[in-house]
């Protein structure tokens, strides 16, 4: 794995969650005089960018906060200081700059479901049966290639690992 960092629960276990915490909110860094470009009116999106998960994904050993990638310190673009890797999900899951995160009871909102919820659904996993309104997710690019000429595997290949977090839910109503 190319990532330097821990699973995400060292950290939820050290601050030891209630019954009560049922997901993990995270809110990214928004300072305009550093992030210009980072204004609704020129990326189509609000800030500062929030995102969340479940306690039991976020409790899950591939997710990880992360301070570095293949040795080295993670630069601003990759997300620094530190960002969240959660492998099985879409990127936009994987939140950079991240300067607060909260327990709470219920579904934190999400910067892409608030954008366009009938495009981004609060889970975001990697489920090649479910297409994305606009485009087939049955098939993936693999760099260097300029193809989409791989099938998407379900949870992006970790569905051994992660597939139980899911049992009894509909995975394309809950996309």
């Amino acid at each position: 794995m190319p990532w330097v960092g821990y699973s995400l629960s060292a950290i939820l276990n050290q601050v030891q969650p209630t019954a009560k915490a049922k997901f993990v909110a995270f809110e990214s860094c928004w300072d305009l005089k550093q992030m210009p470009l980072a204004r609704p009116e020129l990326a189509g999106i609000q800030f500062p960018y929030v995102e969340g998960l479940r306690l039991d994904e976020a409790m899950h050993p591939l997710a990880m906060l992360t301070v570095g990638m293949y040795g080295d310190t993670l630069p601003p673009q990759d997300g620094a200081p530190v960002r969240l890797v959660v492998p099985w999900k879409y990127g936009f899951k994987s939140i950079k700059s991240i300067i607060k995160i909260k327990l709470q009871g219920s579904m934190p909102p999400t910067t892409w479901n608030l954008s366009n919820a009938s495009e981004y659904g609060f889970y975001s996993n990697v489920n090649p049966s479910v297409d994305h309104p606009r485009w087939s997710q049955a098939r993936e690019q693999r760099l260097p290639s300029a193809f989409k000429n791989h099938p998407t595997q379900m949870f992006n290949g970790y569905a051994d690992q992660v597939a139980s977090l899911y049992t009894g839910m509909d995975l394309k109503k809950n996309y």
